[in-house]
């Protein structure tokens, strides 16, 4: 039949036009091709595109000049393009089959046929997002691996300028999700290409610093002096000498923990050179708002000691700033959490990410600022990070690249220990957010 209107002169390319009683509204503006593509017929797609064209289709309106801008006569060079499973080469497709090709895909998506919708991208159509996620969803939803990983790698051909609220709150959201079940690790690994493609080359936010305006010198015989003390710790079984009126005021944890407490006061969380960092000797008390303990500690335990320091701890002897941030964090000295969050984001590699994180959240449960950047690291590098056992682990939940490249593993044992691993999943949702945030801050469009 369609053979037979297209041998007696009927235009494929011709539209229902608005106002016909006749039509209902949802089909209106609808040419041959696009019925056929929300309708699966592909051999009739394949039959339209063999019909000859006349060269009035090659007219644009004003409005399609104004929109496309203006195009090289490359075009008429390209040589013609092959359909799969077709029987012969389909003519050049000039720029009026091209948009009704484009439209006809955006049908083919709609109504949940993958199959029309992979053959009109191969015949040269580009992809816009809403094709792109419909033709994602529904390949999920057949399980169709392969093409899942072609639209997964195909995804960078997207024009920014295209990306909007669809993809915000609904596109990352089921990548997120594929990715939260998928146990093939090539989607996996497309999927992070995917995400670290979105999130873009530019930096990283810095971890802010916080604004500090009060400052006192601390005196230093009221530090560890036997004499001038009040208080007394004990650290790994050696005393530390204190000042309590001094500590009360450094934050409220020190507060309510000398208040009503004896005058020795047993620490057994933490290393006696860790605690002795808070307050050393030649330290400011600075404060804000509520007067926290901000120092030059945070250097002192990355190795960039103040000149007028007297006191030079060795490699051996110093701890590390991972070490010294939980401890800032219990106390509250807020001053001093954020130094070390800043001096450790300089720090961050794809070797130690996975640890540094993992302090800013399993050890201090707080540390929200590092915590986010340490999220961003991780969107950026993700592709690379997932060759790595730490960060494949932290991610999927001890699910190892090796059992995602074995599909016919069991994962009986390994979706039990998923169920008990509450980290999983608030690290997606983390990861999601932080993703939906950067997006929505780089393009005005996903802003509209």
């Amino acid at each position: 039949m369609v053979s037979l209107l297209l041998a007696h002169g009927a235009d494929p390319l011709l539209r229902v036009h608005h106002g016909n009683p006749l039509t209902s509204p949802l089909y209106e503006d609808m040419n041959c091709f696009s019925y056929a593509a929300a309708h699966g017929h592909r051999n009739v797609l394949r039959r339209l595109l063999l019909q000859p064209q006349d060269r009035k289709e090659d007219i644009l309106s004003l409005e399609e000049i104004l929109a496309e801008g203006v195009e090289e006569d490359e075009e008429d060079e390209e040589d013609a393009v092959k359909t799969p499973d077709s029987s012969g080469p389909v003519p050049r497709l000039c720029k009026a089959r091209m948009k009704a090709l484009q439209q006809a895909a955006y049908y083919s998506a709609e109504h949940g046929y993958l199959d029309v919708t992979m053959e009109l991208r191969e015949m040269g159509v580009s992809w816009r997002l809403h094709v792109w996620l419909e033709s994602l969803r529904r390949a999920r939803q057949l399980s169709r691996d392969e093409v899942a990983v072609s639209l997964l790698t195909e995804f960078p051909s997207i024009g920014t300028d295209d990306y909007g609220p669809e993809l915000l709150y609904s596109g990352i959201p089921l990548m997120f999700s594929m990715l939260e079940t998928s146990k093939d690790y090539v989607i996996t690994k497309r999927l992070a290409s995917v995400f670290s493609h979105c999130y873009g080359s530019s930096p990283v936010p810095p971890v802010p610093p916080m604004d500090v305006t009060l400052s006192t010198q601390l005196d230093a015989h009221f530090l560890n002096n036997r004499e001038m003390s009040d208080v007394t710790f004990v650290v790994d079984g050696r005393p530390f000498f204190a000042h309590r009126v001094l500590l009360m005021s450094a934050s409220e944890r020190f507060r309510r923990l000398l208040s009503d407490a004896s005058d020795i006061i047993h620490i057994s969380h933490m290393t006696y050179d860790t605690f002795q960092l808070l307050t050393d000797d030649d330290r400011q008390l600075e404060a804000d708002d509520d007067r926290q303990l901000l120092t030059d500690d945070c250097q002192s335990a990355d190795g960039r000691q103040s000149a007028d320091d007297d006191r030079q701890l060795t490699d051996d002897d110093r701890p590390p700033t991972h070490d010294l941030l939980p401890v800032a964090t219990f106390f509250q000295l807020r001053g001093l959490q954020r130094s070390c969050e800043a001096t450790l984001s300089h720090s961050l590699t794809l070797d130690n990410v996975v640890d540094i994180y993992q302090t800013a959240t399993v050890r201090t449960h707080s540390a929200s600022a590092h915590r986010m950047f340490c999220e961003g690291f991780f969107l950026q590098h993700m592709d690379r990070l997932l060759d790595r056992d730490d960060f494949h682990r932290l991610l999927l939940g001890g699910v190892g690249r090796e059992l995602l490249l074995c599909p016919a593993t069991s994962f009986q044992d390994q979706d039990q220990d998923l169920d008990q691993d509450d980290v999983v999943p608030v690290l997606l949702r983390d990861l999601e957010a932080a993703l939906i945030h950067r997006l929505y801050d780089l393009h005005r469009a996903c802003r509209e």
